[in-house]
């Protein structure tokens, strides 16, 4: 099972910048966690964006065989089988840590007629915030945010799982908190494709290394880990 991607995108930068075109022709492992990486914008975050329909790009993508861009065809986000986790988390401020659990588990029951079964039990135990389900993001730490933030792509039960930098905005105490929750999910059958610039986080968690060079070049070939450095 593979992730297939080939896809252009053009656009103006601001106050009349260079035009950025990217170009990005990539298979990816259909299992494990795929990290992204590259200097800053270079697209990782694009990449991730193209693949999930946030950002329209032009070209083909296929997941495990399913088929979400292809010509004039174009499966919308919310009908894509994928969670996504943003550097912020982006829970919603209103609800509890609960409520946003199950926001995500309506998520799959308006994409899928008959949503396979999810152990979100287990989910949570594997997240460590059974503690805080009924807290709302405003009382949650950073890392305590994004285990939950977490905790909700996985309660859409998808097929596929985005992280966008999603340590990015923690500072190290932080991050040592969430690293070993991120580690474990490489115990679930879901691929990941994790875009990050940190060497840390490519040691401890990738399988399948992608760098990306910059607009206008080409991804490089995929890059498994050596003596579990990638440079």
């Amino acid at each position: 099972m593979t992730i297939d991607a080939k896809l252009e995108l053009s656009f103006d930068t601001p106050n009349k910048g260079p035009r950025l075109d990217f170009k990005f022709d990539v298979s990816l492992p259909g299992q494990g966690i795929t990290v992204i990486t590259g200097p800053s914008g270079a697209g990782k975050t694009t990449f991730l964006r193209c693949l999930a329909g946030l950002t329209r790009a032009q070209g083909y993508v296929s997941v495990n065989g399913s088929v979400w861009q292809e010509g004039d065809f174009f499966l919308p986000t919310h009908r894509r089988p994928l969670g996504y986790v943003f550097q912020d988390g982006a829970l919603f401020p209103h609800l509890t840590v609960k409520k946003n659990l199950e926001y995500g588990a309506k998520r799959a029951h308006k994409r899928m007629k008959n949503p396979r079964s999810v152990d979100m039990d287990n989910f949570i135990e594997i997240l460590g915030i059974g503690h805080l389900m009924d807290r709302k993001p405003e009382n949650l730490s950073g890392g305590e945010r994004q285990r939950a933030a977490l905790a909700r792509a996985l309660a859409s039960r998808p097929e596929i799982l985005f992280l966008d930098e999603p340590l990015s905005a923690l500072d190290q105490e932080r991050k040592n908190e969430i690293m070993p929750y991120l580690k474990s999910l490489k115990s679930l059958d879901l691929p990941i494709v994790y875009v990050c610039h940190s060497q840390d986080e490519i040691d401890h968690l990738a399988g399948t290394v992608i760098f990306i060079e910059g607009p206008g070049k080409p991804l490089m070939a995929k890059a498994r880990f050596a003596e579990g450095r990638l440079f």
